[in-house]
């Protein structure tokens, strides 16, 4: 008891809320201007935590990333140019939402989304982290791989009808995460003598280019020099009734559970659980067509998964010093700052700041309602009455300087122009940019567990299949594949018998 009154009085404390709401608000505007990231903006924040109390520092951070993770929905739903990284899939049908004159519904839905996904993200943290760390130690480069084949089995899911030209985009995807010094060899693949390309494409650079160019360039091409009007916005008062909310529960449990487990993996991220989220929503929907054309369960699904993501990827870093993602690696480095170190011992030698930051990460995803309803459908929506000239260049300018942030290089500009184009070009002839982007990130994710693993065994390809929870999850992997032809071969049965 006593603990748990330091703790409340630590992280309700002037200095600490003040520091989450500002974190907070700042972390919205991150998230919603293009070509900006939390990755970004804590890295930047941390050599100002020097002179921080470490709760405040920490309340900073998690203000900034639950902040940043529904911020990124906003461009994502209203001009389908995904603000982070995580808000892929909430372009998918946030975008035709808008379209459709229901941007305000769609802001809604991915507010409370978010919110959901973080607080039980941040539940899980506090009452079950312990326990679902320790689980992570059985897991090896076998289990690695067959999560990174998991998430890969849901291109299958979002190929849409065209399932060739979907594999022949993950194939792609692939393709380019083969670039750079192979992990295990140490050998150059596909630099071409090239020092800048050792370390591989960056995902960021690649993702800012293949997802928020090809819009800015239909933007130019529509010169529009009068931008929308706000009768054509309608941007109204969004209420979500109490029918559409039960509506929702489903997948939001289904969501905030998927993404709690990838945020545990370390090395898996909100993207991948944004990705496994949606395309749990669609296989378990009576009306799976519909998705990808303003479905408000996508947009749930999304950006609930994204968000569960958030404080379960810190559930490793904490208790076992390894990072879930590269933010809890980021805050990894907060801590070192201050003199503390991650592990088991954290939380016997300074139970009051984990316990503080854990109810920082909670209070944080809660205030996504109060800051997403007061200040994203009002203010940052309003983005979309600009004149289209009037944009293309504001996005193309910030598109620039955030990437040029990342490494500091030129090239970098010159790698996002290219992926731009390659993504303008692609969907101009109907290719699907979600699986680039699955075969990019979790494509070298495979091939060094699947070769992990076949070192440690020594050429036995059965001992991927051996172990408990490979098995479980290769069969889960193979239900994921066989679970839309069976689906489909079900309405075939009954359109015939109609027939």
């Amino acid at each position: 008891m006593e603990l748990l009154t330091q703790i409340a009085g630590s992280v309700l404390s002037l200095g600490s809320v003040a520091a989450m709401l500002g974190a907070s608000l700042l972390g919205v505007l991150i998230g919603a201007l293009p070509g900006l990231n939390p990755v970004m903006a804590i890295a930047l924040l941390l050599p100002l935590t020097y002179s921080m109390e470490p709760l405040i520092a920490l309340g900073m951070v998690a203000g900034i990333y639950n902040g940043s993770m529904y911020g990124g929905a906003i461009p994502a739903i209203l001009m389908r140019i995904p603000g982070t990284p995580a808000a892929i899939a909430t372009t998918f049908d946030g975008f035709p939402m808008t379209q459709r004159g229901e941007a305000a519904r769609a802001l809604k839905i991915a507010c409370w989304s978010s919110a959901i996904g973080g607080t039980a993200s941040a539940l899980a943290l506090m009452t079950i982290g312990p326990l679902l760390a320790r689980a992570t130690l059985h897991f090896g480069p076998a289990e690695y791989f067959w999560i990174a084949m998991f998430g890969m089995a849901s291109i299958g899911v979002l190929v849409g009808d065209d399932a060739l030209k979907g594999l022949m985009a993950a194939v792609l995807g692939l393709l380019l995460g083969t670039v750079g010094l192979d992990n295990l060899s140490g050998i150059p693949r596909f630099t071409f003598g090239e020092p800048w390309l050792l370390s591989g494409l960056d995902l960021i650079v690649i993702l800012v280019g293949l997802y928020a160019l090809p819009p800015v360039i239909a933007l130019a091409e529509q010169a529009d020099l009068k931008g929308l009007s706000a009768a054509a916005l309608k941007l109204g008062r969004a209420r979500l009734g109490w029918a559409e909310i039960r509506g929702m529960v489903p997948t939001w449990m289904r969501s905030s559970f998927i993404g709690i487990g990838v945020g545990i993996l370390p090395g898996a991220g909100g993207n991948i659980a944004a990705f496994l989220s949606y395309s749990a929503a669609k296989s378990a929907s009576k009306d799976p067509d519909s998705f990808g054309k303003g479905n408000p369960q996508g947009v749930a699904a999304a950006e609930c998964g994204n968000n569960a993501d958030n404080a379960a990827s810190m559930i490793p870093a904490l208790a076992l010093g390894i990072p879930g993602n590269v933010v809890a690696a980021l805050v990894l480095g907060a801590l070192l700052i201050h003199g503390l170190q991650p592990g088991p011992q954290l939380f016997h030698q300074n139970p009051a700041l984990v316990g503080g930051f854990m109810a920082q990460m909670l209070i944080t995803s809660l205030l996504i309602l109060l800051v997403g309803g007061a200040a994203a459908t009002r203010v940052f929506a309003q983005v979309q009455r600009l004149p289209g000239v009037l944009l293309v260049p504001m996005i193309l300018v910030l598109m620039a300087v955030g990437v040029y942030v990342i490494n500091g290089r030129v090239v970098d500009l010159w790698v996002m122009f290219a992926a731009g184009l390659a993504g303008y070009l692609l969907e101009k002839l109907s290719f699907p940019l979600a699986p680039v982007v699955l075969g990019l990130i979790l494509g070298p994710m495979a091939e060094q567990s699947v070769r992990r693993a076949l070192l440690i065994s020594r050429g036995d390809a059965t001992e991927l299949l051996t172990r408990p929870i490979s098995a479980v999850i290769a069969v889960a992997t193979l239900g994921l594949i066989l679970w839309p032809l069976l689906r489909a071969f079900q309405r075939r049965r009954r359109a015939a018998a109609r027939d």
